[in-house]
């Protein structure tokens, strides 16, 4: 069989950075199986949906680069693609099941199932869940006479229909990441395959999707393990078993504590989860995300590759036609892995200097656009090389270096006090007329008329350096002084000296 997996998100909030990480990993390996990518949404749990999170996945996605040549926006020979409008299929196969002795009818009301949890407590029952043990003392087809369960499903009778998990019973695969798993039917509760409402529950509704587009290998989160057992029972009562997909359950992401990586507790840490702002309208959070925050897709998909993968060896920086190479679920781990900011951000300064002077330019422009600061692109081209390796975010070009764009209006005045004294104000105040009188301006120029002032005059090359570059930024770092006044031109930079020193006292 050609190598199928699919990515099958739910629409119940927006994209988790665990799950664009599983969504990575599927992509990696159906490259590298030289097979199929499904994206296929769940969204039959109608009663969490949000509106809008689906497009939300979709956009994420396609922000990556992750491909799929199947799925709700790409259409394919399973369609459709959305667990939704595929109702019909999940009937079909649930009438299969019961008729096969393989599932029942239960018509239990809440009150009844609250009862029932409420009496096994009582006698001290661990397991207080629908199985083998309880299911006949319930209301069902197993216990209800053949008319009677007749008229309650022709009457339209709210009921669900369960799994009917075999007593005593060992359960065992093989999962790619983990390797040989064993189960006891003991522990499998007869899990709703199909709800009151008609529409399936993840168990059912995977497992015939999967099996009807012919996935060959399901990677997913650490969290649906313990539905395996589930699975692998649904396989084998539909005669599947011999299709069966590997399975291959990813570790959990973590925040600093060791915790799983929950929106809340990685709120706490700084550690945004989703890679794109999203408003929440109940509480009216806006979470940050990724995206906004001005991380390159490229940065964030080569360091969450890591995070529960790596091919061996120092080497860190990937291409993603490198790691399609390398990848293996062999080298996936076990253990959690912890979201670490400082490292994600190193590869951001990675690969935001990889982008040429056009590029960040272009990634800069609408930030000074919104500031209203009106520049040409040709001097913003000038300007970026004087900042490139001074920033994380193209964001910063502006917040870092505003001086290269406008005049400053106020001065550090920590650095003012330390370098704004007399001496140095007079020295500054004798070179001006010198600076006006150069003809030919560029940073070359200006840097050897002022390094022939200061041997002139016989001082120390900061007593004049320093007040000249609170003259021209208003900070005590940044880009050369040089660099910043060949940029800004001459009557700027005369413009600035004459400002500082009439507005900016000896300190």
């Amino acid at each position: 069989m050609k190598p199928v997996l699919r990515y099958a998100p739910s629409p119940t909030g927006p994209q988790h950075i665990g799950g664009l990480r599983t969504a990575l990993y599927c992509y990696l390996l159906s490259r590298k199986l030289g097979g199929e990518l499904i994206l296929r949404i769940e969204d039959t749990d109608q009663g969490r949906f949000v509106p809008g999170a689906e497009e939300f996945i979709v956009r994420a996605l396609e922000w990556l680069g992750i491909k799929f040549t199947q799925g709700v926006h790409v259409g394919g020979p399973h369609a459709p693609y959305r667990q939704s409008e595929r109702s019909e299929f999940y009937k079909k196969y649930a009438l299969q099941l019961i008729e096969g002795g393989h599932a029942y009818y239960a018509f239990d009301t809440s009150e009844e199932l609250e009862e029932m949890r409420n009496k096994l407590e009582a006698s001290g029952m661990e397991n207080r869940g629908y199985n083998y043990v309880t299911r006949m003392s319930m209301r069902n087809s197993l216990t209800l006479p053949a008319e009677e369960v007749a008229r309650l499903v022709a009457e339209g009778t709210n009921c669900v229909v369960r799994l009917k998990v075999p007593p005593k019973m060992d359960i065992r695969f093989h999962d790619e990441i983990r390797g040989p798993q064993h189960w006891h039917s003991s522990n499998v509760d007869d899990r709703v395959l199909l709800k009151s409402d008609g529409l399936p529950t993840y168990h059912l509704a995977n497992v015939v999707d999967d099996h009807m587009m012919e996935v060959t290998h399901v990677v997913r989160g650490e969290e649906w393990l313990s539905s395996t057992p589930t699975h692998v029972l649904l396989y084998q009562a539909f005669g599947w078993i011999d299709t069966m997909p590997k399975f291959a359950h990813l570790a959990l992401l973590l925040d600093l504590e060791g915790k799983k990586l929950s929106k809340r507790n990685a709120d706490k840490y700084g550690i945004p989860v989703f890679p794109f702002n999203w408003l929440d309208h109940e509480s009216g959070n806006i979470w940050e995300g990724y995206y906004d925050l001005g991380y390159l897709p490229e940065a964030l998909l080569n360091y969450i590759a890591f995070l529960g993968w790596h091919p061996g060896g120092e080497q860190e920086i990937f291409t993603v036609e490198e790691m399609i190479d390398l990848f293996s679920l062999e080298r996936c781990h076990h253990d959690g892995a912890r979201f670490d900011m400082a490292k994600l951000k190193s590869f951001q300064e990675h690969y935001l200097r990889l982008k040429s002077d056009e590029e960040l330019a272009a990634m800069a422009r609408p930030y000074i656009a919104a500031a209203g600061i009106p520049i040409s692109d040709r001097y913003l081209q000038w300007a970026v090389p004087l900042m490139r390796e001074r920033v994380t975010f193209a964001h910063e070009i502006l917040e870092k270096g505003r001086y290269l764009f406008v005049t400053p209006k106020e001065y550090d005045m920590t650095f003012a006090a330390k370098n704004w004294k007399q001496q140095s104000i007079d020295l500054l105040t004798e070179f001006l007329p010198q600076l006006e009188a150069l003809e030919e301006w560029d940073a070359p120029q200006v840097d050897a008329l002022f390094h022939a002032f200061v041997a002139a005059k016989g001082v120390g090359m900061g007593k004049v350096m320093a007040p000249l570059r609170l003259a021209l930024t208003g900070v005590s770092g940044g880009p050369g002084c040089f660099e910043i006044a060949g940029l800004i031109g001459k009557a700027e930079t005369i413009h600035r000296i004459e400002r500082a020193l009439r507005e900016l006292p000896a300190q």
